[in-house]
Formats: structure tokens, C-alpha cells, sequence
């Protein structure tokens, strides 16, 4: 039975109870994986270290195909379509490129909850409620990450289709990588993997269920479920531009 994370919870379920800002920063343009990869745990690192404040770092990445920790080599079917990193996220072989919002979440769950499940499901719920902001019901599956959408189509069986990916890594209670949301990407680009190593669903989009949503628009809908979960965000500057 589809759930939603939020279900057992009214309330924000990762805020911070000294109610400190999180930054939110945007990065235009495309970032190169490497770079921003770098960047990231420098400051995952200095959050650690008190020397710096949470941020949650909005991105696009040029087309890549990442190997999560339980990636598998069986699911890399087209090695040279795009540059293939390893990452050490958890999860396995997913699709960055153009038209899918990447957020890096780097978050001191020592502030907040050092509970690892639900630090996931909050990550779900945060991306359900900015779907349903544009009437997407997003849902989760027990024993499969992800948020999902059901589409009907009469005469034909429901499918399931996953729209948002998530893949993080802890160090010293400190979070990062993140999610990955699918405004408008080319969803060809998803061919050269078995995303996420599921193989009897597919992946869909905003624009590909119909709604011309603009990556503004999708990141406003991010910031204010953002918000709702995890506690107030405060503009920031982005590690790269």
C-alpha cells in the first residue's frame, strides 16, 4: 500500500530546536560534478567543525550517469553515453543533466535528529509537499526509495513511475548529496541505466505529466515544503556559481 512519510506526523519533524535558518542557495547555469562534489563535502566538513551554517544547495549538472554505493555494474548499459562518476551516496546508477533539479542537503543532524530513517523520510515528505503544490500526488513505497506517482490511463493497468531520486551519505552526523527532482530533463538520458536498479517501473517528469513547470517555479514549490519540514531557510551564496 502506497504511504506518505508525513502520516504519523502534524508538525515539522525536522526542525531545529534552536530554530536557526538554514541557508538556501541557487546555482544557474550547469556545475560541473567533480567541482561541486568537492565543494560539498568541504563544507559538509566545516558544519562538522562548527565553522560554517547548514545550506541546502540548489544545482543542474550537465548529462552524467552516478554509481551509488550498491550500484551495480549490470545496470550501467550504455558506459559511454556520459561521464559515469562514482559517488559515495548511498544507493545505485541514477541521471543528472539538464532540467532536473539537484539538491544538496547538507544538514547537522546532531541539531536535529540522529535518526537516519527519518531523516530519509523527511527528505520524502519534503519532495511530496512541493509536488502536491502543483497537484502531483507523490507517494513512497515500503523497502523502495524514491517519490513516486501512480498514472491511470483508462483501459489500461496503473503504473508507477518514479519523479524524484534520493541518495545521501552521513559523516559525523552531518548530511550530504540529497535529491534529485525531474522538472524537465530529457528522460531518454535515463536509458542508459537501470535507475536505481528497478527495472518494472519507469521515470516521468513535471512536463512529461503534463505541467509546464519553470525550474523557478520548481524551486519555490522545494523552498516552502522545505520550510514546512525542516525549518526556515535564509538566501545564501552558492559554493560555485
Amino acid at each position: 500500500m502506497l504511504e506518505s512519510p508525513l502520516s504519523a506526523r502534524a508538525e515539522a519533524p525536522f526542525g531545529r530546536a534552536d530554530e536557526v535558518p538554514a541557508g538556501w542557495a541557487v546555482s544557474r547555469g550547469l556545475v560541473d560534478y567533480p567541482a561541486a562534489v568537492a565543494a560539498m563535502e568541504a563544507r559538509a566538513a566545516a558544519i562538522a567543525e562548527g565553522r560554517a551554517g547548514e545550506l541546502v544547495w540548489l544545482l543542474e549538472h550537465p548529462p552524467l550517469y552516478t554509481g551509488g554505493v550498491s550500484a551495480k555494474p549490470g545496470d550501467l548499459l550504455d558506459a559511454g553515453r556520459f561521464p559515469v562518476f562514482a559517488s559515495g551516496r548511498g544507493g545505485q546508477y541514477t541521471y543528472h543533466g539538464p532540467g532536473q533539479r539537484v539538491a544538496y542537503v547538507m544538514l547537522d543532524l546532531t541539531r536535529r535528529q540522529r535518526d537516519v530513517r527519518a531523516f530519509v523520510a523527511a527528505l520524502e515528505a519534503w519532495v511530496i509537499g512541493a509536488l502536491g503544490r502543483f497537484n502531483v500526488t507523490g507517494e513512497v513505497r515500503p523497502g523502495r526509495v524514491g517519490v513516486w506517482v501512480e498514472r491511470r490511463t483508462p483501459g489500461f493497468a496503473p503504473t508507477e513511475d518514479k519523479i524524484a531520486a534520493i541518495g545521501v551519505k552521513l559523516r559525523r552526523w552531518v548530511s550530504f548529496h540529497g535529491i534529485s527532482l525531474n522538472v524537465e530533463p530529457d528522460l531518454s538520458h535515463f536509458g542508459g541505466i537501470v535507475p536505481c536498479g528497478v527495472t518494472e517501473h519507469g521515470v516521468t517528469s513535471l512536463v512529461d505529466l503534463g505541467l509546464p513547470v519553470t525550474m523557478d517555479e520548481a524551486d519555490a514549490a522545494l523552498r516552502a515544503s522545505f520550510a514546512a519540514v525542516f525549518g526556515a531557510v535564509e538566501d545564501a551564496e552558492p559554493p560555485l556559481r
